[in-house]
């Protein structure tokens, strides 16, 4: 055989990207803000660039069926729940 063999009970099951950590501690926080209120994300707190985490945790709200807005400055990236049709 060309390629190795492993058994099935040792194959991934889950796709574990490499965002996954800081998308999923954002969509919890995000499920305790308040009505009106953001998170506001220090940028050097993130472990990529805020475009990239932007369109990760764009990609889990959506499987989540969240739906999210943001907005971003020099220093900080804020995220807050909108109504679905926004």
């Amino acid at each position: 055989m060309k390629f190795e063999a492993v058994l099935q009970t040792d194959v991934p099951k889950g796709r574990d990207g490499k965002h996954r950590g800081i998308t999923t501690q954002l969509l919890s926080d995000i499920s305790q803000l308040a009505p009106g209120t953001a998170l506001k994300v220090p940028l050097s707190q993130l472990p990529d660039t805020k475009e990239n985490i932007r369109s990760a945790l764009s990609r889990a709200a959506r499987l989540s069926e969240i739906s999210l807005a943001t907005s971003s400055d020099d220093e900080f990236l804020y995220v807050w729940k909108t109504d679905k049709e926004e």
